[in-house]
């Protein structure tokens, strides 16, 4: 499998560095199977941090040994679970089971005006999935564990 990370510089060798923000899916190194999507956040963190340059970096996964190995949360779909996953996560707040990947969609930018209406209470959940629905999501592929790490071989970097 192939996947993409887009960033402000190139990552050879993944590693799982402290945020100063709460994300999706939590702690971890975030990857996509969709080259535009990780173009895209490489041209934004690039004029967010305002240093380096935009970088696709591309590697390959041992999907088989990987997901074989290590303990897997995969969600199908912005469902229910999905949602209570991201919201938790984007608050700091969730406590429970650690994987080492998980596997879904990308609260981007659009997504996350919904899941914030979510967690502020002016959309219930179920008006809050009624409107994922229409909206166009992205995967991520996060690996929240260093020893996930290791099934990822880095194939190449492109300036975007």
């Amino acid at each position: 499998m192939i996947l993409y990370h887009g960033s402000n510089v190139t990552v050879e060798q993944p590693k799982l560095l402290k945020q100063n923000r709460f994300l999706d899916f939590g702690f971890g190194f975030y990857t996509t199977m969709n080259k535009e999507q990780a173009e895209s956040f490489a041209v934004k963190v690039t004029e967010r941090r305002k240093r380096g340059v935009p970088t696709l970096n591309v590697y390959e996964l041992d999907e088989k040994e990987a997901f074989k190995r290590c303990s897997l949360l995969r969600f199908e779909g912005p469902d229910e679970n999905w949602l209570d996953f991201v919201a938790t996560n984007r608050q700091g707040i969730y406590h429970g089971k650690k994987f080492d990947i998980i596997y879904g969609a990308v609260a981007n930018d659009d997504v996350y005006r919904t899941i914030t209406l979510y967690m502020s209470g002016v959309l219930t959940k179920g008006q809050a999935l009624e409107s994922l629905k229409i909206k166009r999501l992205y995967n991520q592929l996060v690996f929240a564990s260093e020893s996930s790490l290791k099934y990822l071989r880095f194939l190449k970097e492109d300036i975007v």
